[in-house]
């Protein structure tokens, strides 16, 4: 507001809410709010991932056969949908936290702007009043003509282009401000009915783990009670997967050989032309880039050694990573290689092994091989069908990874599906 020091004006600017200190609080709220708001950009994200793992988990799991032979399995299978639900729903619960976060900094910003605006709104009604009082051209011609001399002329006609100025820039500013305070409230509406609906969301996903966890229940005392025959089976089937795992690396070994001169076969590093060291340079260079062995799928089964996801006492060593997909998929190369072998396993079950450069990527338990030694693949190219157990109905992908005879974990080098 423009001061002259020879004019006394009964107007004065609301001295308790200065632009500097107005601008300061809404500048630290909103940039709390982005904060908040990034915060929950993530666990939105992250809930989306989970709630389309959950719609896999029941897609490419639960449509398997329920019989007696199945029950572990089926087991197995609930007890990953109860771990992604609670998943779910803690990251539900922490979204709707930043979401209170979030209304209660925008209820304070709305208490402050309606504050600030009756301000904006009280300090123009009184120009209103004082530019009424001189309104007239008399009165504004008196105003000038009653100066002392031609310097205080001049300032008197200063200060109304600047009083008449001000008082303009007052009323864009309410308009502006009440605009602002509008578009606040309509977000404030919808962050509060974002809030309601995932409210509702975790509700209804608390009464399905609730559900299942009753069935879990029920399932873990059927198992219990054939557990014996259960961990018997289990036992023959990993001495199965460990005599396959052993075939394999014994048809690496040879190839390690074959690769050094004259068959060298204490030998357990490659000899690589120097095309094939170009082929491996680009391989590790994709490290956690490369794409998934199968183009949908939920993992089953991860790498290392573990527990049985329902018997306890036994202990898993998994080589690789096994991958639920749906029947008929099929199984796709990782990365530019050569098809090293072709494995034969009982059953007529076949492993693909592609090289490439030191590294072997495998893909075990396939049907139909659509390649053949020898050939030349490209990234993401069929390799052949994956085989469906007759037994539980499901279609599972084992996937190992090798760099020489050493294994690797395949989930720090295949971006997650």
């Amino acid at each position: 507001m423009p001061k002259n020091k020879n004019i006394n004006i009964s107007f004065k600017p609301h001295s308790n809410f200065s632009k500097h200190g107005i601008f300061t609080i809404i500048l630290l709220l909103s940039t709390s709010m982005c904060l908040w708001a990034q915060t929950r950009q993530d666990l939105e994200k992250q809930r989306k991932k989970l709630q389309k793992e959950i719609q896999e988990i029941n897609s490419l799991l639960f449509q398997s056969k329920k019989t007696e032979k199945n029950l572990l399995s089926e087991l197995s299978d609930l007890n990953k949908r109860i771990y992604v639900r609670d998943k779910l729903i803690r990251t539900i619960t922490e979204e709707t936290k930043q979401l209170e976060k979030e209304i209660d900094a925008n209820e304070r910003e709305v208490e402050l702007m309606q504050k600030k605006l009756k301000v904006l709104k009280d300090d123009y009604a009184k120009m209103v009043v004082q530019s009424y009082k001189s309104k007239t051209k008399q009165s504004r011609l008196m105003f000038l003509l009653s100066s002392e001399n031609f310097m205080q002329a001049y300032k008197r006609l200063q200060y109304l282009q600047q009083f008449a100025d001000y008082r303009e820039e007052q009323g864009e500013e309410i308009i502006k401000e009440t605009l602002k305070l509008e578009n606040l409230n309509d977000l404030l509406k919808d962050t509060k009915a974002q809030k309601e609906a995932l409210l509702m969301l975790n509700q209804k996903e608390k009464d399905s783990i609730h559900r299942e966890k009753s069935s879990q229940e029920t399932l873990v005392k059927s198992v219990k009670e054939k557990e014996k025959k259960y961990i018997t089976q289990i036992k023959k089937k990993q001495r199965e997967e460990k005599k396959i795992d052993r075939q394999i690396e014994k048809l690496i070994k040879e190839a390690i050989a074959k690769s050094n001169s004259k068959g060298n076969t204490k030998s357990t590093r490659f000899a690589l032309t120097p095309e094939a060291k170009q082929l491996e340079k680009d391989f590790v260079s994709n490290k956690g880039k490369l794409p998934s062995p199968v183009e949908r799928g939920v993992i089953v089964r991860r790498f290392g050694t573990q527990s049985h996801p329902t018997l306890k006492g036994i202990t898993i060593e998994s080589n690789g990573v096994f991958y639920a997909t749906e029947k008929n998929a099929k199984a796709r190369v990782i990365f530019n290689g050569k098809v090293m072998a072709i494995q034969v396993l009982p059953g007529n079950i076949k492993a693909v092994l592609v090289q490439h450069g030191k590294y072997i990527s495998v893909y075990k338990n396939l049907d139909n091989v659509t390649v053949k030694t020898g050939d030349v693949v490209t990234t993401k190219q069929t390799l052949g069908t994956i085989h469906t157990d007759k037994t539980n109905g499901k279609t599972i992908l084992a996937f190992v990874l090798f760099k020489e005879i050493k294994r690797q974990n395949p989930e720090e080098w295949v971006y997650k599906i």
